[in-house]
């Protein structure tokens, strides 16, 4: 299995190197409207922007900034395959302008927009980030009445293209291939995450931007979403591309990706990236197989039974959708004119589920990374 990985430098109000019906997966985490890391970014968007906050009116600001993502959600509605479906990652700002301090609710803004283009609003997940501090004196602190919540969270938006949902040719396997395991999805698709963490990457450059957009969107989000909502020969796209993290995600998940970036540096935390790709592939796939037999071994102790087995791999697994199931690794990545090439192939390397003399099975983990 080959991919392809297209990196293009320009503004995403205008997703010209993409066809209309071109991609079957949106995955992004745009600049947040009102997070003062992401002013100056606005205002070479729209002087407009920087004036009105410099009067206090931080409503007007608000529908400014989120009319210059609006250009990018109707270039996503074109774009976007019938049924295909959005992930935005999101957050909400808190801000005083002038003597106001109030919320500034992202997510919900984001939400109507969607809902005006004709997308029907899927159940969202709270993604809840690792607290900063244990100490959280916001307002007034221990006095009532006038403190408020800390935003410990951030939401992924899902939003479907149209009423129905893709459909596949009849007798298709790339679904039963593309399958993820049965408690991957119970934990998957609950409407909180509370287990991913973000990951500094190590970048030596000054920009300060760059180190904090790195941290911000971690792998696993990108990486989960493009399993639950893609199958492999998907294309997902990118239109706020960052450092890289959806691509690099897609090339682990074997699907293809396309991104759009305004800055090209942000290219070359990329390419770093990249280099060890094929390890991190290989590390991700190994972990999820472990952890199946995890599961097998836990459930067989717990005196349950499966009634099916894997047909790629030497251990069972709950449901009938789940047998086909086949993932990938990565064999090697080339560099070409729009981005990269990756070959892909199947990954066999789990160790069977040996019986043990009292009736419980162990799960042997194998070899592989942590």
């Amino acid at each position: 299995m080959k991919t392809a990985h297209d990196i293009f430098i320009g503004n995403s109000n205008s997703l010209s190197e993409i066809e209309d019906d071109g991609v079957e997966l949106v995955v992004t985490s745009p600049p947040y409207p009102m997070i003062e890391m992401w002013d100056d970014l606005f205002f070479s968007l729209n002087s407009d922007i920087e004036t009105t906050l410099d009067e206090g009116d931080g409503r007007r600001a608000f529908d400014l900034m989120h009319e210059e993502l609006n250009e990018t959600w109707d270039e996503v509605n074109r774009v976007l395959v019938d049924g295909g479906i959005a992930c935005i990652n999101i957050g909400d700002a808190t801000r005083k302008v002038d003597d106001s301090f109030r919320v500034y609710q992202n997510h919900a803004r984001i939400t109507e927009y969607f809902d005006e283009l004709g997308f029907e609003p899927l159940p969202d997940i709270l993604w809840r980030k690792p607290a900063n501090s244990a100490a959280k004196f916001m307002g007034s602190g221990m006095m009532p009445p006038n403190a408020y919540a800390t935003l410990e969270h951030e939401y992924l938006l899902v939003f479907r293209n149209g009423k129905q949902s893709r459909e596949f040719p009849s007798g298709t396997d790339v679904r039963y291939e593309s399958a993820y395991f049965w408690e991957e999805r119970n934990e998957w698709f609950s409407d909180v995450w509370e287990d991913v963490r973000g990951a500094s990457q190590a970048l030596t450059d000054a920009d300060s931007e760059l180190r904090d957009r790195s941290a911000a969107y971690p792998l696993a989000v990108p990486y989960r979403l493009i399993n639950m909502y893609s199958v492999y020969g998907d294309t997902v796209l990118d239109p706020f591309w960052g450092t890289g993290t959806t691509s690099l995600a897609a090339m682990i998940a074997a699907r293809n990706s396309v991104g759009y970036e305004l800055r090209e540096e942000f290219v070359e935390v990329f390419d770093t990236e990249v280099a060890d790709v094929a390890e991190l592939a290989h590390a991700t796939v190994s972990k999820r197989i472990r952890d199946h037999e995890a599961f097998v071994e836990q459930r067989l102790a717990d005196g349950k039974e499966f009634k099916y087995d894997a047909e790629n791999y030497d251990f069972p697994v709950t449901t009938k959708q789940e047998k086909p199931l086949q993932l990938y690794t990565i064999d090697g990545v080339e560099q070409t004119e729009t981005g990269y090439a990756v070959t892909h192939s199947p990954y066999n390397e789990s160790e069977p589920i040996d019986g043990g003399s009292d009736g419980q099975e162990q799960a042997t983990l194998g070899s592989g990374f942590q």
